[in-house]
């Protein structure tokens, strides 16, 4: 019989992780999704789309239809389903910003997206612009590609874009990220002229913009606004999604590329995950040519824009006198701030106890947070249900102090 090897009695420990992956911290939001698993919590964390407003009767089609081939089970090309790439593309030639299916990547999920760009883009060390506050696994990806995160603050609710372009003149950031179209977490949208200075600032200091839009197609009131590509083409990159819209679980988003970076991208697409889903951007594409796709984003919009309406009726009551947040034209999201002294931590602690939950807003900077500040979804229950859960909040604000 042969005998095993033997090994030394000392040993060297294997190398610990990279300092980038160190860098990046865990996910507040993640973390609360956990803690709120008990069905009697009634939790305003998570921006969960409403799992009732699902079209399972379409998808189930969609899905039944393309089983039918068994090619949609095989590797496919990196770029993704061409069908489902021409729809998108209508998508946004239809706002009038022309579009080819050759100037799109799909992706797995928009963060699949961001993640690419980072990669494509950023060497460990290189500056760049966000928001503040900033979508919180944006940082964490920045955070892993080794990025020196600059903010850019705001000035009430409005973009400062005086200060956009002084921190672009100072640092040369490789890009400026944003959310322009009710932001995650603030639900804040830049108005017309501040697309305008955004766009105007990128060409005159020679960045990118990368303009995440998962929630462009969830507007309940006010008018729609261009995409920050028609003031800069060459200069914009942008990410979609089909998460908010159709369902997350499908994970199917979209980058829509200049042609300058497109070889790069759809390189670290490859050594990423060979490509998305062939099946799932199969149905996608089904589902979308059905016709089902807008009468049920539709069916959406109304019922979020009655949970949008809820939630703000019911906040008076709810938060400490002398809060004050603001009132979004769409997304999911609504951004509150405790009176001074406050700590919206101290009454996450609270509320917890009172089996209600919300989002700390300090965890969205990436410099100096804000911890009077806080973030509510109001997508996941019906109007009655986001009443219930904000009358236990304000029990827990009296409770607190």
């Amino acid at each position: 019989m042969t005998s095993l090897p033997r090994f030394p009695d000392t040993a060297i420990t294997p190398p610990g992780r990279s300092r980038r992956a160190a860098a990046a911290k865990t996910s507040p939001v993640r973390d609360l999704l956990a803690l709120t698993q008990r069905p009697e919590v009634i939790s305003f964390a998570g921006g969960l789309p409403a799992p009732e407003l699902f079209d399972l009767d379409g998808l189930r089609a969609a899905f039944e239809e393309v089983l039918r081939s068994p090619l949609v089970l095989q590797y496919s090309t990196s770029e993704g389903n061409h069908e489902l790439r021409e729809a998108v593309a209508r998508r946004y030639t239809e706002d009038d910003l022309a579009t080819e299916p050759a100037d799109l990547i799909i992706t797995t999920g928009s963060q699949q997206g961001l993640g690419l760009l980072a990669t494509s883009l950023l060497d460990p060390g290189d500056p760049i612009l966000v928001e503040e506050p900033c979508y919180l696994a944006a940082l964490q990806t920045f955070a892993l590609a080794g990025a020196r995160v600059i903010g850019v603050p705001y000035d009430g609710d409005e973009l400062d874009t005086d200060a956009l372009d002084r921190l672009a003149a100072e640092h040369a950031p490789k890009f400026f990220y944003t959310v322009p179209t009710f932001q995650n977490p603030t639900g804040r949208t830049h108005g017309l002229d501040a697309r305008r200075r955004i766009a105007e600032t990128a060409i005159r200091r020679g960045f990118r913009i990368v303009e995440d839009e998962p929630y462009r197609e969830l507007r309940y009131s006010g008018e729609a606004l261009p995409s920050l590509s028609t003031f800069a083409p060459e200069h914009v990159l942008s990410l979609g999604s089909f998460s908010k819209v159709i369902a997350p679980g499908l994970r199917i988003g979209w980058i829509r590329l200049t042609a300058d970076i497109r070889q790069t991208v759809t390189i670290a697409k490859q050594a990423g995950d060979l490509h998305t889903s062939t099946v799932d951007q199969a149905a996608a594409a089904h589902y979308l040519e059905s016709g089902r796709g807008e009468p049920a984003l539709e069916r959406i919009r109304q019922e979020y824009g009655r949970r949008r309406d809820a939630m703000l009726d019911a906040l008076p009551a709810a938060l400490p006198a002398g809060s004050r947040w603001n009132r979004p034209d769409g997304g999911m999201f609504i951004w509150a701030r405790l009176p001074g002294g406050a700590d919206a931590t101290d009454l996450l602690t609270t509320a917890l106890a009172h089996d209600v939950a919300f989002v700390p807003g300090a965890p969205f900077f990436a410099g100096t947070p804000d911890r009077r500040a806080l973030r509510l979804s109001f997508t996941t229950y019906a109007p009655d249900r986001i009443r219930d859960g904000l009358s236990r909040l304000g029990t827990a604000s009296r409770a607190a102090g």
